[in-house]
């Protein structure tokens, strides 16, 4: 898997479960049956959903941190805090917990985005809030970010 790409809108049911949409389903093919974990976002308020291998190499990471400094095993309980295992039924549904969707605000109309290598999930109104209100910093922030980086270097 290289990259996800599309934001998708969608329901969860009242149970707390959402069909993942068929062109993400379709993207994630290879890596359905290794199953995914939710948990919530560092900075903002809403869900992320890692493929198992994304996060095996995310906790890959993180596990190079020695735990006998405090801001490391912190920062290791805050960004594990929440988290989930799920895996899909046979009708491409997986069940988000109720405290993940307390923490994310979630309703029931759903947009799911990607975001590189995982997908973000959140509610409706707060994602088209926060993409309206970042429209006008979108420039600056694009120009501080890639404005120095030589793109050839990246492939």
């Amino acid at each position: 898997m290289e990259s996800l790409v599309g934001t998708y809108e969608c329901k969860m049911d009242a149970k707390g479960r959402l069909v993942m949409p068929t062109a993400l389903k379709k993207q994630l093919s290879s890596v359905l049956q290794d199953g995914f974990v939710v948990k919530r976002s560092v900075f903002q308020s809403c869900l992320e959903v890692y493929p198992m291998r994304e996060w095996d190499l995310m906790m890959t990471k993180i596990n190079k941190l020695n735990r006998f400094v405090k801001k490391n095993n912190d920062f290791i309980r805050r960004f594990t805090a929440g988290v989930k295992v799920v895996e899909m039924d046979g009708v491409g549904r997986f069940l988000i917990a109720k405290d993940l969707c307390r923490f994310a605000g979630l309703k029931k109309e759903l947009v799911l985005s990607s975001a590189v290598n995982i997908i973000e999930i959140w509610d409706k109104e707060k994602y088209e809030k926060i993409i309206d209100d970042s429209v006008v910093d979108f420039a600056d922030l694009a120009e501080e970010v890639m404005g120095n980086i030589d793109l050839d270097e990246l492939s």
